[in-house]
């Protein structure tokens, strides 16, 4: 893992000039340095040989503490500066990265809960990387090198025996931060996949409740729990063992110019000045590296998230059409769909769909009934074969133009805190009430009632109702259904039945069934085989 990522540079514009700004700081905390060491040196040395009184030692005050001030001016502007970039790079970053994970769409390589965790808590831990793991990583290459500048014409073997010390701990910072890299990646990686079982389990909370299931992902949200907290606890251990380390080194240096200096201060070969002079400067020396190693742990959490982001970030996106969208029939072509990381085919479909036709997709759990209807919206992209509209391949329509003419109501359709009709609104511009009135939504309720968020306050088969508005609403020529009455009695199936007859009258409808009922509304049922099934 790399000090200063060049790829943040690019990404985030705001690091630019935070750095352009720190690199100025950090030459004028360096100048401020040495001045305020050069001022204590003489003045003890005023008062400690020839008796100085306090007013032959005003203008040496004077400027004293006109140079403590300016260090707190620079210690002020670099917290300010830090804490503004940090939010320009940190907004930059989730803009991006949410505008590819959208551009990816099924594509993406990191999974939702991964993706989540990255944009929140991942993104956030940039804060300590800017406020205190930068400027100190600015300092350390610039205080050390203006330092030996001021010492080399004073006392060239202390400025000698400081350049010969200060690489080790450099040297130790990579051998730790080797090991300390690997740990902290596994920390975030282990931390994603926390959030995205955690996710997974509260969103099939209910069924899991239902068949008895959720004690057992209980236990595995504890197991997995326990090792996060291990691996932290690990990952604490290290740092502190590496702060120590490098202090131990920091320490035994400084000791080292320490005793040179006092051996040749009493021989006589040096001053009293110019030893109080590198006594002083020394440990400033060496501070700014001990400090890298110190906020390097703060900050490792946020580098290895930005680096999970640059990698996202460099993630091809596929080539997108620019043909208008067509009409007519809809083609697949020996389509076969594969996911990384899954054994098997998602999909593998030949089939024709006419115009004005209404067609079932059947078929156990797995056999690809949703991944048809991706592939049609085209959030997935076939490994082989391909889809056409009227003879027109998918994949060179533009996409935007493509969904434009589609309607589609998945099985877990998304509502948000609102009333219902701003709900139903997602679907288009349009008469509301119409389209609410013809999936029977104000039987159970009124337009103006307020949802929760995620449509709290309405049964699975009332949100349904409020997908199929959204269609009749956007009044598409092509209306996909997966599985609209999934989870549903039979009661409420029957009424949201009701509402896809009215909605399929002169559309192209494709359905994802299970229920002979809903099967029964179709023209033409295709069976698609499972994938275990399936030769390779």
């Amino acid at each position: 893992m790399r000090p200063l990522d060049p790829r943040l540079l690019r990404y985030a514009r705001s690091a630019r000039a935070y750095l352009a700004v720190t690199v100025a700081l950090g030459v004028a905390l360096a100048a401020l340095i040495v001045a305020q060491a050069t001022l204590l040196a003489y003045g003890i040395t005023a008062v400690f040989l020839h008796g100085a009184d306090a007013a032959a030692l005003a203008p040496v005050l004077g400027w004293l503490a006109v140079v403590v001030a300016g260090r707190c001016l620079v210690a002020w502007a670099q917290e300010v500066t830090a804490v503004r970039c940090a939010a320009g790079a940190k907004s930059e970053l989730r803009r991006l990265v949410l505008a590819r994970l959208a551009a990816l769409g099924a594509n993406r390589p990191a999974s939702t809960g991964a993706a989540v965790t990255l944009v929140t808590r991942g993104l956030d831990a940039l804060d300590a990387y800017f406020a205190r793991y930068l400027p100190q990583l600015v300092l350390a290459a610039l205080v050390p090198v203006i330092v030996l500048a001021r010492l080399v014409p004073a006392d060239l073997i202390a400025a000698a025996t400081i350049a010969l010390t200060l690489p080790l701990i450099p040297v130790f910072m990579v051998l730790i931060g080797l090991h300390t890299q690997a740990a902290n990646r596994r920390q975030f990686r282990l931390l994603a996949r926390l959030s995205h079982h955690f996710l997974d389990v509260v969103a099939g909370l209910p069924t899991l409740k239902l068949f008895g299931r959720a004690r057992a992902q209980a236990d595995a949200i504890r197991r997995i729990s326990a090792d996060q907290r291990r691996l932290t606890m690990r990952t604490l251990r290290t740092a502190f063992l590496s702060s120590l380390v490098l202090e131990l080194l920091a320490t035994l240096s400084v000791a080292l110019v320490a005793v040179g200096v006092g051996l040749r201060l009493v021989s006589g070969e040096l001053d009293l000045t110019t030893a109080l002079l590198v006594l002083i400067l020394a440990p400033e020396a060496y501070l700014p590296l001990r400090q890298v190693g110190a906020n390097y742990h703060a900050s490792a959490e946020g580098l290895a998230a930005a680096a999970e982001a640059f990698e996202l970030l460099e993630t091809p996106v596929p080539a997108a059409g620019t043909a208008a969208a067509p009409d007519g029939a809809l083609v697949f072509e020996d389509v076969v769909v594969r996911y990384p990381g899954r054994d098997g085919d998602a999909l593998r479909l030949s089939a024709r769909i006419e115009p004005g036709e209404v067609v079932a997709l059947t078929g156990p759990s797995g056999c690809g009934k949703s991944t048809a209807l991706a592939a049609l919206l085209g959030l997935v992209a076939p490994a082989s074969g391909r889809i056409t509209v009227g003879g027109v391949p998918l994949a060179t329509v533009e996409p935007g133009a493509w969904r434009a003419r589609i309607a589609w109501v998945p099985q877990r359709p998304h509502l948000f805190a609102g009333t219902v009709d701003e709900n139903i609104a997602l679907g288009g511009a349009g008469d509301v009430a119409g389209a609410a009135r013809l999936a029977g939504v104000y039987g159970f309720t009124d337009g103006d009632a307020v949802l929760g968020d995620d449509g709290t306050g309405l049964s699975a088969g009332q949100r349904q109702r409020v997908a199929l508005a959204r269609a009749f609403l956007r009044d598409a020529p092509i209306v996909l259904l997966d599985e609209p009455t999934a989870n549903l009695d039979a009661g409420t199936a029957a009424g949201v039945m009701d509402a896809v007859r009215r909605l399929a009258r002169g559309r192209t409808v494709v359905i994802a069934a299970h229920r002979p009922e809903l099967i029964a509304l179709a023209d033409r049922v295709i069976s698609l085989a499972p994938a275990a099934a399936v030769p390779r």
